[in-house]
């Protein structure tokens, strides 16, 4: 091989070694850009899945707060209705109360008469009273007595009013209740719809950094294995051009080593033909004895 062609190979080894440098770097760059944006894109993926699994719960939360609100409704509805139809009867019952005491020449409500006659009877009883005005009081007493037999008429009208009126009370105390809680329930699953609009809102947003980090994976991926390959190129490349070195070399040692023995083997002849001739050996002289005496 011819030194020129020596030069050119040894030149040819540094700068495959140097591209193999710059390749590797840039394969460890490629491979960490790589595993980041795809940490990213699972960083995403992951809020993606909270936030389906947040509005399937929302869901279910908004279906089972309108069923409630349905059947609030019937409820109310329906407690309204029976409020309506007993101001129906009221009023027919209000109306034959009308036509009874008209008719009978009544004042005043029965139980209210009553009261008088029991509280009057009461006074009698413990308290002294002198005889004319225990007189005057029963008087009275027989006189509302007479007033409470004609009221009797109607009494029974009377405590179908009243007890009427207060169920209506209570239907319509019931049915505010019930609209109340309508109102509320409502709101809440409102409140839940819009969490998920704003979930699917916030689903899309991260879908579109999840793709956007997904190509930058994908292309950081293709330089990896782009870079992977070429320094695959480059290894068998110094593989081949080493061997030819290492080649060299081993030539070259082998044509030294040749070279050095048949020096040494002259210098041995000239050793021996001195000692032949008793002639006196020089320090270089007696290394060649040593190294002939070694072999």
């Amino acid at each position: 091989m011819q030194k020129e062609e020596q030069k050119e190979l040894f030149k040819k080894l540094g700068e495959i070694r140097r591209d193999i440098t710059t390749l590797k770097t840039g394969l460890n760059q490629a491979d960490e850009k790589k595993e980041e944006w795809f940490r990213k894109k699972e960083e995403f993926s992951n809020k993606i899945r909270d936030l389906i699994k947040r509005i399937r719960t929302d869901k279910n939360q908004r279906n089972s707060l309108t069923r409630k609100v349905k059947e609030e409704k019937v409820k109310r509805n329906q407690l309204n209705t029976e409020a309506k139809n007993k101001i129906s009867k009221l009023k027919e019952l209000t109306e034959e109360k009308r036509q009874i005491s008209k008719k009978f020449n009544i004042q005043g409500d029965p139980s209210g008469i009553k009261a008088q006659i029991e509280k009057l009877e009461f006074k009698i009883e413990t308290e002294g009273m002198s005889f004319a005005k225990e007189k005057q009081t029963m008087k009275i007493i027989k006189e509302l007595k007479k007033k409470y037999k004609e009221a009797e008429k109607i009494s029974n009208v009377w405590d179908k009013i009243h007890e009427g009126s207060k169920d209506i009370d209570e239907k319509k105390k019931k049915a505010e209740e019930a609209h109340r809680k309508i109102q509320k329930t409502a709101q809440e699953s409102q409140e839940k719809h819009e969490n998920m609009i704003t979930s699917s809102k916030d689903i899309d947003d991260l879908k579109k950094q999840e793709e956007s980090a997904f190509k930058k994976f994908i292309e950081f991926k293709t330089k990896f294995n782009e870079a992977n390959e070429k320094l695959k190129e480059k290894l068998v490349e110094l593989n081949s051009v080493k061997g030819q070195v290492d080649k060299h070399v081993k030539t070259k040692k082998k044509d030294k080593e040749h070279k050095e023995h048949e020096i040494l083997k002259v210098k041995e002849q000239d050793v021996e033909e001195k000692i032949k001739k008793r002639k006196k050996l020089t320090t270089e002289d007696l290394l060649v004895f040593q190294k002939t005496n070694k072999k």
